[in-house]
């Protein structure tokens, strides 16, 4: 396993997760429900923010490696699904929200490591649906997070619930985008069982 800058970020954003959701336990004696709010935001945005640099200085290091592409996605997928099932847990987010997306994760992230083995991982290369996706999706979750008003002109329950709908949108329709895209694979190997 290679160990460099970009690698060492991608593994501080795993280790931030249980922070953003270990927050929330954290009795209220110690820190008040709008502290807790503040600290699961703060963590959240930091981790986000790992996973843009750390991409960013492995192509401009030229530290690129399979493992480093294996655990950029796992280690975004696992942020977002420990967020989503605490702001669940919290009664932020409805749970069938939480499912549409944890779930398209899962099947995506199985679609691909299946085409990966048959030689045929561009056909469902990351989208522009997809990034756009993940854009709703890294703006709602903070904004669920914070749970209040920012500045005392954001709204974040509104505006974060609105992104996060907009994201499970996006989530199916760019779903079925990949599943298209591989259809023809995936009838084509079916047809050699």
């Amino acid at each position: 396993m290679p160990f460099n800058i970009p690698i060492l970020l991608t593994w501080l954003r795993v280790a931030l997760i249980p922070l953003v959701v270990g927050v929330f336990y954290v009795p209220d004696f110690y820190l008040s429900p709008y502290e807790k709010n503040v600290a699961s935001t703060i963590v959240f945005i930091v981790a986000s923010v790992t996973d843009w640099f750390d991409g960013f200085l492995a192509r401009r290091w030229n530290q690129t490696s399979a493992f480093g592409a294996f655990l950029d996605p796992v280690a975004d997928k696992l942020m977002v699904a420990g967020a989503l099932l605490v702001l669940v847990q919290w009664d932020r987010v409805n749970a069938v929200i939480a499912f549409i997306i944890i779930g398209r994760e899962i099947t995506i992230s199985a679609l691909r490591e299946w085409m990966a083995q048959i030689g045929a991982s561009k056909s469902v290369a990351v989208s522009s649906l997809g990034k756009i996706k993940t854009v709703a999706q890294m703006v709602a979750i903070p904004m669920l997070l914070f749970y209040g008003n920012l500045f005392g002109m954001i709204d974040t329950i509104l505006w974060g619930r609105l992104l996060l709908l907009v994201a499970a949108v996006l989530t199916v329709w760019s779903m079925f985008y990949y599943l298209q895209r591989a259809w023809p694979l995936i009838k084509e190997k079916a047809g050699e069982l």
